[in-house]
């Protein structure tokens, strides 16, 4: 059936350890015991292939055992998080029929809605008879975006089995890295090693007692981990690899992560809750340029934005518009440029800032403001002028307080002599609080 690749793996080895979970091992045997405990439970609680199923939970033993139990029947699978933003809203725009929460001690409870799901996606999904995905952009700059996938699609990748590695599942269980990092780790034979507080010195901490080989991450979240510097505090010398992605990474940030991190490849990846993770590389440790695609892709630049051709896309949005082309090629809204067979991404169309007929990309000048002394983390954004159109203004946080008036006068001194006037930040405002979302995403 549709997971029985996974399960096969996992009982190749049915002593190793499939999953550790508040510092406790989870055996192989345990975890495929599980999923056949769970496929009974469904069909004892009247959940039938085609049912829209909210799974509430992180990656606990049974969060993970039940989301496969659902995989394996067909239903129609809508992860959220503990800390998930409006999940009214969620179960009303997925049309969500059961609940299924697992708490922080990994126990379950069920709930019945009384909702009729019968938006034409979830139709041929239920006309296949393979299970549905629906995931949530983050919403924050409006309603929430429902992307539908059959799942089925998004599962072949992970039929190609590679080395098993220890991964930590940083990112969340309502953001596809996370779900993509899961099954990676199940499917390839490795133990998913899963964090409960995601600060910098418990993540190092965690790193150094398990002997963490790859840590997938955010930028945000490695600019926290400099500030921090927790890493030197802990022995982080298990890391081969951090990955990066989510969002922009400002080329400020990544030198210093070459700077602290000699000896660790840093890896760019894209992904994107309408396509799925694509396979990507980096031009080296110390560069944003990458190449992206692989086996079930295609990609092309349209007027200076990415678009790309995948197998694995998504059937649309619930409560948005198609954003494929007539020929069926996404429209990531990304700005691009490229060398070659590579891309350097520039930051998304909708975020660009026009002064007076030019453009400015708000991480371009992000990047360059963390560049000063003193500054914890910078968000730029644009405000309407008569004049210009928009001018370019700043929020800023800084490490320790200081003279506003005299910092002011020190970030436009140090981004007068990098940038072009016209990128400069006309208008600074100092932020107490510059908290990232719970993603660990920058909040524009």
């Amino acid at each position: 059936m549709h997971i029985d690749f996974l399960t096969k793996v996992l009982k190749e080895k049915p002593d190793q350890p499939a999953i550790v979970w508040k510092d406790k091992s989870v055996e192989n045997q345990w975890l495929t015991d599980r999923i056949t405990y769970w496929e009974s439970y469904i069909d004892d609680k009247g959940l039938k292939s085609g049912s829209v199923v909210v799974l509430e939970g992180d990656f606990s033993p049974n969060s993970i055992a039940l989301f496969l139990a659902l995989t394996q029947k067909a239903c129609i699978i809508v992860p959220i998080h503990y800390s998930t933003a409006n999940k009214t809203q969620v179960l009303e725009i997925a049309a969500v029929q059961f609940i299924l929460r697992v708490n922080e001690k990994d126990e379950i409870s069920l709930e019945s809605c009384d909702r009729l799901a019968d938006h034409e996606f979830y139709q041929l999904l239920r006309k296949r008879h393979t299970p549905g995905l629906v995931l949530f952009s983050s919403g924050t700059s409006g309603q929430p975006k429902a992307a539908v996938h059959d799942f089925v699609c998004l599962l072949e990748k992970f039929k190609q089995r590679r080395k098993p590695l220890n991964l930590l599942n940083f990112l969340l269980f309502d953001h596809w890295g996370g779900l993509n990092t899961m099954l990676h780790t199940l499917s390839s034979g490795g133990t998913v090693l899963t964090v409960e507080e995601r600060s910098p010195d418990a993540i190092c901490e965690f790193i150094e007692r398990h002997k963490v080989e790859i840590l997938p991450t955010s930028p945000t979240f490695l600019n926290l981990l400099l500030l921090s510097r927790a890493n030197e505090r802990y022995d982080l010398s298990s890391l081969k690899l951090i990955s990066y992605g989510t969002e922009p990474m400002p080329i400020s940030t990544l030198n210093r992560m070459r700077v602290v991190f000699p000896d660790v490849r840093l890896q760019q990846t894209y992904g994107l809750i309408e396509l799925g993770v694509l396979r990507s590389k980096s031009k080296s440790s110390d560069s944003l340029w990458m190449k992206i695609g692989g086996e079930g892709f295609e990609t092309r630049v349209v007027e200076g934005l990415l678009e790309i051709k995948a197998k694995s896309a998504m059937l649309g949005y619930l409560n948005e518009p198609s954003p494929f082309s007539e020929d069926g090629w996404y429209m990531t809204g990304d700005s691009v440029e490229t060398d070659g067979e590579y891309f350097k991404i520039l930051g998304r169309k909708s975020e660009v800032i026009n002064v007076g007929g030019e453009k400015v990309y708000p991480a371009e000048v992000e990047s360059t403001i963390l560049e000063i002394d003193n500054v914890a983390d910078a968000t730029v954004y644009g405000e309407k002028n008569m004049i210009t159109g928009n001018i370019v203004c700043a929020n800023v946080g800084l490490v320790e307080d200081e003279d506003e008036d005299k910092f002011v006068t020190r970030l436009k001194t140090h981004c007068g002599s990098i940038l072009k006037p016209f990128k400069v930040p006309i208008k600074v405002n100092i932020i107490q609080d510059m908290a990232p979302s719970v993603r660990f995403k920058k909040q524009r």
